[in-house]
């Protein structure tokens, strides 16, 4: 059951910008549409919290817990949510444009349509999370697991992907221009019309990865491992 965030006078509060929740329990608790930016929020629990459509701008929410949080449409633009905990968290639409999610747990977490371009999202967990859609352009993803991982269509230009795990992903029609995907294990992964012009695969694992229609011109794929029918080769 959602609880509604009051003051003292009982009224519902929709400003607590720069507000210091360190390590406060607002578990389930009702904060759709509140100015949280530039709120300290390190550590705090918010699973299961309704922060659809709230402003949590430049927020500390270093080590949080939002694990099933709804965040629909919410602004995390520039906001620190390193080792966060957003397992199954709702960010459709959600603004993290800029935003420090390294080291965060985003499994199964939906982002689709969502804003990460410019984010840090090194050695993030993202397996088999929706990106549906998601504006990753200029994101940091330095081995992050995007295994199992829906980006159909997503916007990936010039991201840092270099050691990324790619793994049986689907990145149908996703825009890879001139990416790093240098050693990144795309193993499996749905590549079907995607386009990866210009992008670096050196040492690449391509190994029965879907490429129908994929646009490689450009592309460097030196060292790359590929599969040609049940034989796997490395191209030189």
């Amino acid at each position: 059951m959602l609880v509604k965030f009051k003051d003292e006078s009982e009224r519902e509060v929709e400003n607590l910008c720069g507000a210091d929740l360190f390590r406060a329990n607002l578990t389930g608790a009702s904060l759709a549409g509140v100015d949280l930016s530039g709120a300290e929020l390190r550590v705090a629990n918010m699973s299961g919290a309704d922060l659809s459509g709230a402003d949590l701008s430049k927020a500390n929410l270093f080590g949080a817990n939002l694990s099933k949080a709804n965040l629909f449409g919410a602004n995390l633009s520039v906001a620190n949510l390193a080792r966060a905990d957003l397992v199954g968290a709702n960010l459709s639409g959600a603004n993290l444009a800029g935003a420090n999610l390294s080291g965060a747990n985003l499994s199964r977490a939906d982002l689709a349509r969502a804003d990460l371009s410019g984010a840090n999202l090194s050695r993030t967990d993202l397996s088999v999370a929706n990106l549906s859609g998601a504006n990753l352009s200029g994101a940091d993803l330095f081995v992050a697991d995007l295994s199992k991982a829906n980006l159909f269509g997503a916007n990936l230009s010039k991201a840092n992907l270099a050691g990324a795990t790619l793994a049986w992903a689907n990145l149908t029609g996703a825009d890879l221009t001139r990416a790093d995907l240098v050693g990144a294990n795309l193993t499996g992964a749905n590549l079907s019309g995607a386009n990866l012009s210009e992008a670096t695969l050196t040492r690449a694992d391509l190994v029965w990865a879907n490429l129908p229609e994929a646009n490689l011109a450009g592309a460097n794929l030196t060292g790359a491992r590929v599969s040609i029918g049940n034989v796997f080769r490395t191209i030189a």
